[in-house]
């Protein structure tokens, strides 16, 4: 799928879609009828992916793609479905508040290898996270520093100390994909494999092509009221990496393809051939700024100057080509426990020259060909945007650097595929200033270790943001359970808006096309493996 980041989250929407046409696999096996429908065993699940995933450790990748793909390989150990109630996944049963949590493990749980999963593995997975020497961009967004898991194998359960507050602790960690004992001792294997409980394995990997996945036998433990012999879910998945959508349009329309997305133009072609289309808001237009000493944008006054550039509902059209909808806060409308707009009247209005009047209140003189510096240096803006999120963020790049570049700030363009975001961008091995990099989350706990704490590499916080009054009001919200702390989690997000920290300003409504399967899909992104149901 194309968002750039994603946090693994299990909220399901479980959005049921029924294909007009049938898709890609061979046939086999038996049938049942769904209305109009055949529900066909032995089938080839077929979709495209962008791009790569890269490295496939569940606990140390945030890219959309390999948290699609890990999807198939590993379970969590709750579920929230379409109501916003907990269902079991691994676990049976689970209480908690907002330091202290408990999971009971459902019986009979395997790995791949045919292990059985212990509450040790499960311990084992959220001390590592937990653990600031494993750098998991994880740590403080589903599992605190220092938090402490403690196992009983006896009966199956998992007690965990929590460091600091979290008012949605049991969803939070009920998030996490838990790996097995082998990939436990050897993480190294889980780089290019996996070791999880998941309903598939992963049989065949050619990097930057495909990778396809195998049904296992004997998975019960599905979520909600899953049913194992139900018919129809498909023997075989194949992600196919396709970075252009063109050509993603164009398999899709040849039945090479079960399902894919597409943000762009190419759109039309698949509508008009009456496909199936599911269509979910997410995050795409959202700013970042390097604020990390001796960076231009480290300066708020260089920060709001630069808004004051942008055409934000201009920019918001083409990043979507016209499909999008205002951001009202940092979690896409609906998606969260926490309702409300906390981003309409938070930023410095479109007004080019208050923006160069700003720049020049904070010494950033015009010199030669209309260029700004200050103490020798170019106001030189490094901006990195995802190349796999559709032609339309391509478009908006370009309208900001031209933007920009009207007040006096010389704009480099960096395309980056969403493996190299989180190279570049969160483990924070590049020289940049701004990015466009959105960020899907489904409740705001799992936001706060982007945007306090430690910076990149130490931390997840990869714009080194340090906003005294976001850590104020985020300490307020964490000690209230569930949405009673809604209103101090969106005073957070406007303390970061008025800062200029992160500027979201436009979801994408984003179509999935899907012929010759239904599916389900969770957290507004992820396809829901056990959902999946292959037509005759």
């Amino acid at each position: 799928m194309k968002t750039a980041l994603t946090l693994a989250t299990v909220g399901a929407l479980a959005l049921s879609l029924a294909a007009c046409s049938s898709g890609s696999g061979s046939s086999g096996g038996s049938t049942t009828s769904s209305g109009a429908q055949k529900y066909a065993n032995g089938k080839t699940f077929t979709m495209a992916v962008s791009s790569d995933p890269g490295a496939l450790d569940p606990d140390l990748t945030v890219l959309q793609v390999a948290v699609q793909l890990d999807r198939f390989l590993y379970d969590t150990l709750v579920e929230i479905d379409s109501k916003g109630q907990a269902q079991p996944r691994l676990a049976a049963k689970w209480s908690g508040n907002t330091t202290d949590a408990s999971f009971t493990l459902r019986k009979g749980i395997t790995c791949s290898d045919g292990s059985p999963l212990t509450a040790t593995d499960v311990a084992k997975n959220i001390n590592f996270v937990a653990d600031p020497a494993n750098k998991s961009p994880y740590l403080g967004v589903l599992v605190q520093p220092g938090a402490k898991a403690t196992a009983d194998d006896s009966t199956g359960t998992v007690t965990v100390k929590s460091t600091a507050p979290d008012p949605f602790l049991t969803r939070d960690l009920g998030s996490l994909d838990i790996v097995c004992g082998k990939g436990l001792a050897d993480r190294s294997m889980l780089k290019q494999g996996a070791d999880g409980t998941g309903p598939y394995t992963l049989t065949d990997v050619v990097p930057s092509d495909h990778y396809t996945l195998t049904k296992r036998a004997g998975y019960t433990w599905g979520p909600g009221n899953f049913d194992p012999n139900q018919p129809g879910m498909p023997a075989k998945i194949v992600l196919k990496v396709v970075p252009n959508e063109s050509t993603a349009a164009n398999l899709m329309l040849s039945g090479q393809l079960n399902a894919t997305e597409i943000v762009g133009t190419d759109r039309q072609r698949l509508a008009a051939k009456k496909l199936t289309e599911l269509d979910f808001l997410a995050p795409l237009g959202e700013i970042w700024f390097n604020q990390k000493a001796g960076e231009p944008t480290a300066d708020l006054a260089v920060r709001k100057a630069l808004v004051q550039a942008l055409d934000l509902q201009q920019l918001g059209q083409v990043t979507t080509s016209g499909t999008g909808k205002p951001a009202t806060g940092l979690i896409a409308t609906g998606s969260g426990p926490c309702s409300g707009d906390s981003v309409t009247g938070s930023f410095p209005g479109f007004d080019v020259n208050a923006a160069k009047s700003a720049l020049d209140a904070a010494g950033w003189t015009v010199g030669a060909g209309g260029v700004r510096t200050k103490d020798g240096k170019k106001l030189a803006i490094n901006f990195y945007y995802p190349t796999g999120v559709g032609a339309g963020v391509e478009a908006a790049a370009e309208l900001v650097q031209k933007s920009w570049q009207a007040v006096g700030a010389t704009v480099s363009l960096k395309g980056m595929t969403d493996a190299q975001a989180g190279q570049y961008i969160v483990a924070g091995q590049s020289d940049w200033n701004v990015t466009l990099l959105p960020l899907t989350v489904s409740v705001p706990t799992q936001l706060v270790g982007f945007l306090s704490g430690p910076s990149a590499p130490k931390g997840a916080n990869f714009s080194d943001i340090q906003n005294k009054e976001y850590s104020a009001d985020v300490q307020k919200a964490s000690t209230e359970a569930g949405t009673a702390g809604c209103p101090d989690w969106k005073a957070a997000e406007k303390a970061l808006f008025q800062d200029v920290d992160v500027l979201p300003y436009v979801l994408s409504s984003v179509p999935v096309f899907v012929q010759g399967a239904s599916l389900g899909v969770e957290d507004g992104t992820i396809i829901s493996p056990t959902m999946i149901r292959m037509f005759g």
